[in-house]
């Protein structure tokens, strides 16, 4: 379980893993734009650096910063990033947890050379959530750290949707599905793909799979980018950095996954450059809330247990806030289940049905002796039907619907994925879906999670447990005997619950609508719904009465 310090944080820019070149900058001076910023935002420091000469900033220079609580004695570390392509900017950033003065030190080194600055900043209580953790109390959900609320996981996928070109579109598809619900994205830093998986997604003016957070002679290119591994593109990470404020700002939690398998520019495994790209990211993205970390995309297709064990210890002992991190493998038994740095499970598993696979993820879960959060963050996209599908009908939108039920239903959360067929690039080109998460009006499969959102979120679903033993065969539950019953019926029809003594109230909720229809109230033992009030699956919330 994480325990997010409240009081402190030092910051450490790090950036150089060879040894750096003897220089000295003509002038180095430190500016502050704000004087106060509130909890869960973050206070800003830029180094400014004018005549810079060390020959590559992001490996021959460093700045290291503490920053705590006014008259406090303890720190903790914190990187920071070279913000400029000539080593002219560098900034350091810290996100408080908590209302206070706090109080701060920074050093700039280049070779022997060093300059120092202090300065303070007060932090004021502008309630805002904060990054999401696992509930200490009940582990297999999460929480805002910043309010206590419970975080409703409802994810989907975008990969590419920093590939957009205009940022309008960005704001427009985070916006759109946010209406939706939607309070989780799956979001690419580094990648690249050929292949489009049949999908009417193609490359052009506005939108490119090219994701380069490096300098790259040939960006476009798939097989000889010419990539420059330690040297970073700045303007991109400006660009993403803006799309996670956006987002940020609105409550919504970005995974940021490092890269994908369907591509070969990347650094080699263990290499320095690859630990300088993960360690930039970390320092450049971490004091932003509404991040957590994934390791990769189908990740064990191109990096193994040991490289996913050993750089997940690394990320987290790199992040001050210890934002949630997993990995995404492509096969579910490879997940780093026991590990302390490891928050929450992201499997992909396409069978049908989904509740008896997520039942059994918890009882793996179990076995480590570690409760942690259950997601499957790839049982299928809309309309996507690679050959590994479970068939057609199988990733239809009324499928994953009742899909993303069955998985709540045991207690664990999903993203889900949208049809891309609206096209980019391709008439009509209103769309992208999965892959770039634009979409269109037409495009209406999540207002079905929304209704999913609206009955978990009705009652307090992470105190219930998967009951299915209280409830007829073919019907399934979630249960706090004696307090809650949550039954959903994947199919119309009547449920015989097994209830514990007391009167209850009751109400039908329609899983494909949303309409809800109260019943008189229920006294316990048990008991025989009567017929479910129309077609297609149904929910049942019971609760005590006070």
């Amino acid at each position: 379980m994480r325990h997010h310090p409240t009081w402190k944080c030092v910051c450490l820019l790090t950036l150089a893993f060879a040894p750096v070149l003897p220089g000295a900058p003509r002038e180095v001076s430190f500016a502050q734009p704000a004087e106060s910023v509130e909890a869960y935002d973050f206070v800003e420091v830029a180094v400014n650096v004018a005549g810079p000469d060390a020959r590559n900033p992001f490996t021959d220079a460093t700045v290291r910063g503490s920053f705590g609580k006014s008259g406090g004695t303890q720190r903790l570390e914190v990187e920071g990033f070279c913000d400029s392509a000539d080593g002219s900017v560098f900034r350091i950033r810290f996100m408080p947890s908590t209302p206070g003065d706090y109080a701060y030190s920074i050093t700039y080194r280049q070779g022997a050379f060093e300059k120092a600055h202090t300065g303070t900043f007060r932090a004021t209580d502008g309630h805002r959530r904060g990054p999401i953790r696992v509930d200490p109390q009940y582990s297999w959900h999460f929480i805002w750290e910043g309010t206590g609320e419970h975080y409703f996981f409802n994810g989907t996928t975008a990969f590419w949707l920093v590939g957009w070109r205009d940022e309008g579109t960005i704001r427009y598809s985070i916006e759109r599905l946010l209406k939706l619900k939607i309070n989780r994205l799956r979001v690419l830093v580094a990648g690249n793909s050929n292949i489009f998986w049949g999908e009417p997604v193609m490359t052009g003016d506005n939108f490119t799979y090219a994701l380069r957070p490096w300098i790259s002679e040939k960006p476009q290119s798939f097989d000889q980018p010419g990539i420059d591994f330690t040297r970073f593109n700045i303007p991109y990470w400006q660009k993403w950095e803006r799309m996670l404020r956006f987002s940020r700002d609105r409550d919504m939690i970005i995974s940021v996954i490092q890269d994908i398998s369907t591509h070969k520019a990347q650094p080699p495994e263990y290499s320095e450059d690859e630990r300088r790209y993960l360690r930039y990211m970390v320092a450049r993205l971490s004091a932003f809330s509404n991040v957590t970390y994934d390791l990769g995309d189908d990740m064990d297709s191109f990096r193994d247990e040991k490289w996913v064990h050993a750089t997940g210890i690394l990320i987290e002992s790199w992040d001050p806030y210890k934002h949630l991190a997993t990995s995404h493998p492509v096969h579910r038994e490879n997940q780093d289940r026991g590990s302390a740095w490891f928050g929450f499970t992201s499997i992909q598993d396409w069978r049908r049905p989904q509740h008896p696979l997520m039942l059994e993820e918890r009882e793996i879960q179990k076995k480590t002796g570690r409760i942690i959060p259950q997601t499957n963050e790839e049982y299928g996209y809309e309309d996507h039907y690679p050959h590994w599908a479970p068939g057609p009908g199988s990733d239809s939108s009324e499928t994953l619907r009742q899909m993303a039920w069955e998985i709540a239903m045991a207690g664990a959360y999903g993203t889900a994925g949208e049809a891309s067929r609206r096209g980019t690039n391709i008439w009509p080109d209103t769309g992208g879906g999965w892959i770039n998460g634009r979409g269109d009006d037409t495009m209406v499969m999540l207002k079905g999670y929304e209704h999913m959102v609206d009955f978990f979120t009705s009652f307090e679903w992470w105190k219930t447990e998967p009951h299915d033993e209280l409830v007829s065969k073919g019907a399934y539950c979630l249960a706090k005997p004696g307090d809650i019953y949550a039954v959903y019926l994947p199919k119309e029809g009547k449920v015989t619950i097994k209830l514990e003594p007391g009167s209850y109230d009751a109400k039908w909720f329609n899983a494909f609508t949303g309409e809800k229809i109260p019943l008189q109230p229920i006294q316990g033992g048990e008991w025989t719904s009567p017929q479910t009030p129309g077609w297609l699956d149904w929910a049942l919330l019971l609760q005590k009465r006070r």
